[in-house]
């Protein structure tokens, strides 16, 4: 599993476990629980590029960005 840093949100890290382009496993270290764990079972299974076309650009409190957003930024560095 990769692990990377976030920038602006709560979760410091997302652990990232690629299977070529699809998402095999997702963690967030820190962050809502609820929220991130409901992210991590969904995105399972998916593509990147799916990934990316749903989650990037959600904002969170008027952050310029969300954990969501975060994971759809780390994952499009991965490509």
């Amino acid at each position: 599993m990769k692990i990377l840093k976030t920038k602006g949100v709560c979760a410091k890290e997302i652990g990232i476990e690629l299977n070529g382009d699809i998402v095999e496993k997702i963690e967030f270290f820190g962050g809502c629980d609820g929220n991130t764990v409901a992210i991590e079972k969904l995105v399972e299974g998916m593509s990147i590029g799916e990934v990316i076309k749903r989650l990037e650009g959600i904002d969170c409190s008027s952050r310029g960005t969300s954990c969501p957003d975060q994971l759809a930024k780390l994952l499009r560095e991965l490509i």
